[in-house]
């Protein structure tokens, strides 16, 4: 069963809220911006043949809203994990 501990909050790519995932604080959230990972896979995925991200795109985060967080939880629950889980809050091309 899926333990829901901390805040929901969105990633967001140049201000366009990208993908939501859960944090005990916003510090922690905050250093997801910083992980070199999170960037590099940003910039391997498309929405509709756009890139999400650029190689010197502004990472920010905030706390998610409302239908954020209801897609947050439903990703979470369905793949039953104790692993970061990310939602995407847009669709992304398939590879």
């Amino acid at each position: 069963m899926t333990v829901f501990s901390g805040f929901v909050f969105a990633m967001e790519v140049d201000g366009k809220a990208t993908f939501a995932f859960e944090a005990k604080n916003f510090p922690e959230a905050f250093e997801l911006c910083k992980e070199g990972w999170v960037r590099e896979d940003l910039i391997t995925m498309s929405s509709n043949g756009v890139p999400l991200c650029s190689s010197n795109a502004k990472l920010s985060v905030r706390r998610a809203d409302e239908a954020e967080i209801v897609i947050y939880r439903d990703a979470a629950l369905k793949v039953q994990t104790e692993d970061l889980v990310l939602a995407y809050l847009l669709d992304l091309d398939q590879a």
